[in-house]
């Protein structure tokens, strides 16, 4: 961070806090479950815990890669009061059963709001599961709460994006309904990026009602580790070999053609190794694939502690992050920022005017490659390669920008700006949704 930023988080973070009222968050997944959600959310908790906020959450019992996990039903972690309500444990792999999680979610999580939040209070909506803004917003109501939402996705958009979107139109158009009233309702709705501000904005939010708040990698990152330095990558005998890496979820909204195309062209340089760190239906898929083709310069591996992601990051050379292009402004990928605390370079395969690729393109932290180019993607990499020089100040040029833009310190202070009570001054709280 610079001189003016690392003041201003100073001064934020260490500014007394009132205790009058608390922060509720609610998302399906909290410590100790290990998906991008919960290790966000987790951080932020801890975060505020630490400025002397009163933190609770609400989630359920499960895990993200784990339906059956039992985990307890009430339990203080530091001073962060967490409330795990049941739900239904069918998992992520059948639409209804994924469905049946939801609403049953929504059930339980409204009653535990209805009986934590005082008038006063914020309750800060994730949204795992979809649409959980609409619950808040009810509950908020009622109570006479303040609503933040947090948005790490746009949902119904998404889905339809992905022509999985079960919904009937009328009963779509319904739920959007709902959802522009919830994100109206709320004092503020935080987004990941500009072009997510400004869809949100075209749904009839006021432009004050809307903030960017990027995600961070880990809370407080251990300072880049060289390759030579990965354990990880020494266990697997990884050496000398150029390590192309994917680290996280890969699921129906990141393409991997591209890179498969790659790979094939590739596969008689035995020096080239892409090694796949994570889950999600794209990486079943893709492990797959690999497999049939007969296509050894693969590694895949599951996902790693949190406390073993940077080793784990340091075991690839570059890495390469990926988002279809019909959902730029819905989602922006949270890996990328791991990519640049670790000092990776990173190539983006998606919309060449999207979020992530201006970013890079303005840092200097990588490169980008549209979506079926296989024949630029197999030349960069190859260029690459052998380019160690060009590989070290890409990445030194996008730690630079983390320190500077992404740290996790930054978005505290940030969240912690956000939080704060409102004076008496700027009004009451929002007006009641039944009335919009």
């Amino acid at each position: 961070m610079n001189d003016a930023t690392q003041t201003m988080v100073a001064q934020t973070l260490a500014a007394p806090r009132s205790s009058a009222s608390k922060v509720l968050f609610v998302n399906r997944y909290f410590y100790p479950d290990q998906s991008a959600t919960s290790q966000l959310l987790t951080d932020l908790a801890r975060a505020l815990s630490e400025a002397r906020f009163e933190v609770q959450v609400i989630c359920s019992r499960q895990c993200y890669d784990d339906p059956s996990a039992q985990l307890r039903a009430k339990e203080s972690i530091g001073s962060i009061n967490v409330h795990r309500v049941w739900t239904t444990r069918f998992g992520r792999n059948r639409l209804l059963g994924r469905a049946l999680d939801y609403v049953t979610f929504y059930c339980a999580s409204s009653l535990a709001m209805l009986r934590a939040l005082r008038k006063g209070d914020t309750v800060v909506a994730e949204t795992d599961p979809p649409l959980m803004s609409v619950v808040a917003m009810i509950a908020a109501s009622l109570k006479g709460a303040r609503l933040i939402n947090w948005l790490q996705d746009i949902f119904p958009e998404v889905a339809t994006a992905l022509g999985a979107n079960p919904l009937p139109p009328p009963l779509d158009a319904l739920l959007r309904r709902w959802r522009n009233a919830s994100l109206r309702f709320a004092q503020i709705n935080i987004v990941l990026g500009e072009r997510m501000r400004r869809y949100v904005r075209s749904l009839g939010v006021p432009a004050q009602r809307i903030q960017v708040i990027e995600n961070w990698a880990e809370r407080d990152p251990a300072l880049p580790t060289p390759v030579g330095g990965s354990a990880l990558r020494s266990r697997l005998g990884l050496g000398d070999k150029f390590v192309v890496g994917y680290s996280g979820n890969l699921g129906r909204a990141h393409e991997f053609q591209t890179l498969l195309g790659a790979a094939e062209s590739l596969r008689a340089d035995a020096d080239i190794v892409f090694l796949m760190i994570g889950g999600g239906a794209g990486m079943a898929q893709l492990a797959d694939v690999a497999l049939a083709r007969d296509l050894r310069n693969f590694r895949f591996l599951p996902y790693q502690p949190r406390d073993a992601l940077s080793d784990a990051l340091a075991a690839s050379d570059v890495h390469w992050v990926s988002l279809l292009p019909a959902l730029e402004g819905f989602i922006v990928p949270s890996k990328f920022y791991g990519i640049l605390a670790a000092a990776r370079p990173v190539v983006f395969i998606g919309d060449l005017n999207g979020e992530l690729a201006r970013e890079i393109n303005s840092c200097g932290c990588g490169a980008t490659v549209a979506v079926a180019d296989v024949t630029e993607l197999t030349r960069l990499l190859g260029a690459w390669k052998t380019d160690l020089l060009g590989r070290d100040n890409m990445g030194r040029l996008g730690y630079q920008r983390y320190r500077e833009h992404y740290c996790a310190q930054r978005a505290f202070a940030q969240w912690i700006e956000v939080l704060k009570p409102p004076s008496r001054a700027a009004g009451a709280l929002s007006p009641s949704p039944l009335r919009q």
